[in-house]
């Protein structure tokens, strides 16, 4: 069914799809031939000075990030912003060590930002589009990852885990994020070693963040769960795909697998991508291709707003 509601969809934005089916040896449909059910391993790919525990630190602080994101699309000068941020108490710390702690930390995701994902002048506009706090979760979970591999390696094996036993390999259990943990290895062959206090509160934020973004359902939830994804996300999952992989990036949709979508959801995905107008499908040799129409996040204009 889902095969059909996509073909019909595909056609009627796409004139001459049925006859590209009916001439094509097989349907239209996404290219998986396996090479991207599974994410690559980042164990051994980082020094130890590149691994932080920032986590324990503070999570997403949702509306905490939008305001930096604004403040930077205001300013466009991060040392003004951090100006701001510390004499105006923003985050509402009760010190100016604890407030440019924070501050450190939401930044640094905001400043290795790459083209892969909305520019930060962009992203106060990607927030307002956003339907709900969910969905602004699930787009910043994405810079969280750009900056911090410990977090991305974290996500790389649950995805896994995904991928070989369903939703059963979700376990947010205390020793079972420990197990994930102490089978990272750094670039010179040392193993991951941290007190135990501390892998405890790692622990506690990555099950926090896994709340934000719908994986647990509940505060004291251990067990995940496939979560439901917004427009405004999935556009976001999209492009973050298409800017790493480009025109082959439906044979491995990175930001899909990031946000727990299993394979069996990519038809449906797809569905909805190429219903919006900011996307196109096209067929090649009976294969489905989505790509923008125009820049990948053309979408969401910088934003001029007042903070």
């Amino acid at each position: 069914m889902k095969t059909e509601l996509l073909h019909l969809t595909l056609a009627s934005v796409f004139p001459n799809y049925i006859s590209i089916i009916n001439e094509s040896p097989r349907s239209m449909s996404l290219r998986t031939d396996g090479q991207g059910t599974s994410l690559p391993s980042l164990t051994a790919k980082y020094s130890q000075s590149a691994i932080s525990m920032d986590l324990t630190r503070c999570g997403l602080l949702i509306e905490k990030a939008e305001l930096l994101a604004q403040l930077y699309a205001r300013h466009r000068d991060w040392t003004v912003v951090e100006e701001k941020w510390l004499e105006e108490r923003f985050d509402e710390r009760s010190t100016r060590g604890s407030s440019k702690g924070i501050y450190r930390v939401l930044s640094s995701r905001f400043k290795t930002t790459g083209s892969s994902l909305p520019s930060i002048v962009q992203l106060p506009s990607v927030f307002e589009q956003c339907d709900t706090a969910r969905d602004k979760a699930q787009v910043l979970y994405f810079y969280l990852l750009e900056d911090d591999p410990l977090v991305k390696y974290t996500v790389h094996r649950y995805v896994d885990r995904l991928q070989d036993t369903g939703v059963d390999g979700l376990d947010f259990e205390q020793e079972t994020i420990e197990n994930v943990l102490n089978e990272f290895d750094y670039d010179d062959g040392a193993s991951f070693d941290y007190a135990e206090s501390t892998t405890r509160r790692w622990g506690e934020g990555f099950r926090s963040l896994m709340r934000n973004i719908d994986v647990l359902d509940a505060k004291q939830a251990l067990h995940g769960q496939i979560p439901n994804i917004g427009t405004v996300p999935l556009l976001v999952a999209s492009g973050y795909s298409w800017e790493n992989h480009g025109d082959d990036w439906l044979s491995q949709p990175t930001g899909w697998l990031y946000l727990f979508q299993p394979e069996q959801y990519w038809d449906s995905l797809a569905e909805r991508v190429s219903d919006d107008s900011h996307w196109e499908a096209n067929g090649i040799h009976g294969e489905l291709r989505l790509q923008p129409v125009d820049d990948t996040y053309d979408w969401a204009e910088p934003w001029e707003g007042e903070v």
